[in-house]
């Protein structure tokens, strides 16, 4: 008997968590094919498919496009019988939703909305991925469960809080299949070097200022992508729709703890004869700043069979190397050669993959 063929509709399938999940699907199966729509805005980077083996990329397709635009969401279910959809696509950086929200508000409300008036047509299975900044912060105690009322505190969670709950009300008002996921903090290959991790990592290989906001007290639950991947795909071969499911990395540290582990990690790697925690300068603690995020994965560990499988110290040791083994992607990153070839290269009629 053949194997049921199904092509899934990745949006924001260029950035960090995206193409860790395209990557993932197309490893884990074979009888998956992936549109890939992204924006490419400063942090997508078709790079990032540069790692697909040939077979793996006649089941990648790649299309340049914003889920602000409607249009082409729908020239994309007109073209092709969609099996589910996943959504990425959002500004996630809460600096510069702070700076900048009007980004913020353009994609993860009115993208949001976008899609899901495309997707209701087609009754198409919809897996929105969004995080747990929209609980807003803990203290010393607790965890942030499914059923925690929300209350996000930057520009950027509110945002994400909005389209949570547009996606929950198109499930209860049109019977839109669809499925949230609540996420905490993602680190592994790929990721945009302005988050903590990378950018940690390699402002200690070029000996720059590690800088800590306010005490570095902070503590969040960090998750390694590839367990999140794999939580996001049982969601969607599994999940019950209209259900949120809380996907945790079950590793909480201090923002200081992280710094000191991957200033060590670096060290030992380059076999650095200063310390690179000489590098750490605290600075001004960021407005609105949440003091704790911590996730209760137990309704996805009971339902669903999953929990994360890598340990904090060994996925981290991973991060690290993957990075410093491939100093040319982090290059074309940081140089902007990679907007540059974009710009020179693509066209409307013409995609890279």
């Amino acid at each position: 008997m053949s194997i049921e063929q199904k092509k899934i509709l990745v949006t924001g399938g260029a950035g960090f968590i995206g193409s860790n999940f395209i990557h993932y699907v197309l490893e884990k199966r074979k009888n998956y094919s992936i549109i890939n729509l992204d924006a490419l805005t400063y942090a997508g980077n078709l790079n990032n498919f540069n790692f697909l083996s040939e077979e793996k990329k006649k089941r990648h397709k790649f299309i340049k496009g914003n889920i602000c635009d409607k249009e082409t969401l729908e020239n994309i279910f007109k073209q092709d019988k969609i099996d589910g959809v996943i959504n990425f696509a959002a500004e996630s950086h809460v600096d510069r939703s702070i700076s900048t929200p009007i980004n913020f508000i353009q994609t993860n409300i009115f993208g949001t909305f976008n899609l899901l008036e495309v997707i209701k047509k087609s009754n198409t299975r919809l897996v929105h991925i969004s995080t747990d900044e929209v609980y807003g912060s803990l203290g010393k105690e607790g965890y942030f469960k499914e059923t925690t009322p929300y209350d996000p505190s930057s520009p950027y969670s509110a945002s994400k809080a909005s389209s949570d709950h547009l996606v929950k009300a198109y499930h209860r008002t049109y019977n839109t299949p669809c499925i949230i996921t609540n996420c905490s903090n993602n680190y592994g290959p790929f990721q945009f070097p302005e988050k903590l991790i990378p950018l940690i990592i390699l402002n200690c290989l070029e000996n720059k200022t590690l800088p800590v906001y306010g005490d570095g007290k902070n503590i969040r639950d960090w998750l390694y992508v590839l367990d999140h991947c794999e939580a996001i795909l049982t969601v969607f071969e599994k999940g019950i729709v209209g259900e949120n499911y809380n996907i945790g990395g079950n590793s909480e540290l201090q923002n200081i703890e992280i710094i000191n582990i991957l200033c060590d990690i670096v060290d030992k790697k380059l076999n650095k004869k200063v310390s690179s925690k000489k590098l750490i300068k605290f600075i001004a603690d960021r407005p609105g700043h949440d003091r704790r995020y911590a996730i209760d994965f137990t309704k996805i560990k009971n339902e669903l069979a999953w929990s994360p499988k890598y340990k904090f110290s060994d996925a981290i040791e991973k991060t690290v190397s993957w990075y410093l083994d491939n100093i040319e992607w982090v290059k074309s990153v940081q140089t902007g050669e990679y907007k540059k070839w974009i710009e020179k290269n693509y066209s409307k009629n013409r995609t890279p993959f």
